[in-house]
């Protein structure tokens, strides 16, 4: 997302500021890319708790740089880059892509959020789900505005051949892909149960990394499927190889509007996801095989419903794709950042008035 909105408004002097940990200072694909579209990048390396540290470079970079919007991206950044605006009296924008739930800290950082978003000029969440979670937790309804997430494809999406022998695939392999960062509230541990219950011949594909990968890596022996998973990692231009896979799941528990939906959707892949925050906004039963959360057997059945009639899948994969060009378009998403910045200015500039 920021790397699309950074490339779409080039000619009107975006400044990224990309906060990085000390692994990364020298080199990180994210800043690789936004120099590669010509867009500037400021990066700052500090450690995982030097919030003040943090805080005092941004601050410095606002008053460097006078931006007319400070635009911020997850919790971290809400809460410092949020208040590193504001003291130099700049319009802060927070975009809410969900909010993972989970144990006590997690818990604790979103009520931090949560309070560094009800003093946001504007707040974009890009699903209905938390439009209304928003405004439960007490944010300003007239500062929020339900923007769904929009898609370019920055790739080429490879032939079904040519991303099979990328992924090392056999030609006759029947393979659902699942894409992902490999956390609880992204349900991979669902998909695995899954497996378990689909006929035999489905062999699955794994692409992304994160805290429960050996967890997962355990659940698929235990089950007896470990020979019938692969773990790729993290690959790049992930979204170029799905149409590699004869079905993409997205199992998660929660999320906001899914990119890796927007990617299958491109990809014409037959599309089977959990029915769960903005994934209904984005696809319906004509586009895609939509299944209750935390339902493995609803996903076996759906895959063996794409195996069953291959030719109603095509068909919900080509309207699917329809849909992605036709609603969730750069150029309109864009338009609609736009707006969002020009309220957010008008609320900062009323209330420094007031103040």
């Amino acid at each position: 997302m920021v790397s699309m909105l950074s490339a779409g408004r080039r000619e009107k002097a975006v400044h990224v500021a990309a906060v990085l940990g000390p692994s990364d200072a020298n080199g990180h694909p994210f800043v690789a890319r936004l120099e590669q579209l010509g867009v500037p990048v400021t990066t700052i390396v500090v450690g995982s708790r030097s919030y003040l540290r943090e805080y005092r470079r941004l601050s410095a970079l606002c008053a460097r740089l006078r931006p007319g919007v400070v635009h911020t991206h997850g919790y971290r950044a809400d809460v410092i880059g949020g208040a590193a605006a504001r003291a130099n009296r700049i319009p802060t924008v927070s975009t809410v892509h969900g909010f993972t739930g989970g144990g006590f800290r997690n818990r604790l950082y979103e009520a931090v959020q949560l309070f560094a978003l009800k003093r946001s000029d504007a707040v974009i969440a890009v699903s209905a789900p938390l439009v209304q979670r928003l405004e439960e937790a007490g944010v300003d309804p007239q500062r929020i505005h339900f923007v769904p997430n929009g898609f370019t494809s920055a790739d080429v999406t490879l032939t079904r051949s040519a991303a099979r022998h990328r992924l090392g695939i056999g030609t006759d392999e029947l393979v659902v892909g699942w894409v992902g960062r490999l956390s609880r509230e992204k349900g991979a541990d669902v998909m695995l149960d899954a497996l378990t219950k689909c006929d035999p011949l489905w062999r699955l594909s794994v692409i992304g990394e994160g805290p429960e990968l050996d967890r997962l890596r355990r659940q698929a022996s235990e089950s007896g499927i470990a020979e019938r998973v692969v773990w790729h990692g993290a690959v790049a231009k992930a979204g170029s190889l799905l149409p590699a896979f004869d079905a993409f799941v997205l199992s998660s528990r929660t999320e906001g509007t899914p990119i890796t939906l927007f990617e299958a959707m491109n990809s014409r892949v037959p599309i089977v996801a959990s029915h769960v925050g903005g994934v209904p906004d984005v696809v319906s039963s004509a586009n895609a095989i939509l299944v209750a959360p935390e339902a493995p057997q609803e996903i076996a059945k759906a895959l063996a419903e794409v195996r069953r009639d291959p030719l109603s899948a095509v068909h919900r994969s080509e309207r699917a794709r329809a849909r992605l060009l036709q609603s969730f378009s750069s150029v309109a998403w864009l338009a609609a950042v736009e707006l969002v910045y020009r309220a957010a200015r008008t609320t900062s500039a009323n209330r420094n008035r007031k103040g």
